[in-house]
């Protein structure tokens, strides 16, 4: 999988930007991220074979799941909304954040939007993970991709270690979402070619 990444991101980005931040080794990630198209995850993909450099995992619809089942071997697991196996697929996702080698990534708005939308609303599962969990850290990513005048477009990438994991309700950690992603729209929305 590292190989088909790493050849789709040099095919099809001119490049593919991200901020460095300081990370413990001894914590598993959760990674927090705007949804937008399909190339997202793989942008994360990239980040993390190129700096997280943890074992991959990424909650994806189980509509998903079914339509691309090569998700699975990019580390893909499945949740489906309003089903009663939901919470099992949310205690999976905490599990495996037990792990300090592991990396869990959640697009929390659990459907697509816009790469340029103001707010990110947060469906309530990832509350539930980031309550199960234990011994991690929690990053922020909001991802924005521009053309310009380039054919291939650039993508970046705007991380934030959140020094917070106990909020007390979800929209507490919306709110602290938001607040990056904001600040990150406004510095993606200033970049002048």
């Amino acid at each position: 999988m590292q190989l088909y990444v790493r050849r789709i991101t040099a095919r099809y980005f001119k490049e593919i930007n991200f901020n460095e931040i300081t990370l413990k080794k001894d914590k598993s990630i959760l990674l927090i991220a705007n949804h937008f198209s399909a190339w997202d995850t793989i942008v994360l993909y990239h980040i993390n074979r190129v700096f997280f450099k943890k074992n991959f995992y990424a909650m994806i619809l189980e509509e998903t799941a079914v339509k691309e089942p090569f998700l699975k071997y990019a580390g893909g697991f499945s949740v489906n909304p309003g089903s009663k196996n939901v919470v099992e697929s949310l205690n999976f996702a905490a599990n495996l954040l037990n792990d300090p080698n592991n990396l869990v990534l959640i697009f929390p708005q659990g459907k697509l939007y816009s790469n340029m939308v103001a707010a990110v609303n947060f469906e309530r599962g990832v509350f539930h993970i980031l309550k199960k969990a234990i011994n991690f850290q929690l990053i922020f990513a909001a991802t924005f991709i521009e053309n310009f005048d380039n054919l291939r477009p650039v993508a970046n990438v705007h991380l934030k270690l959140e020094s917070e994991t106990n909020f007390k309700d979800i929209e507490a950690l919306q709110q602290a979402y938001q607040q990056h992603y904001t600040q990150a729209r406004q510095q993606q929305l200033q970049i002048v070619k």
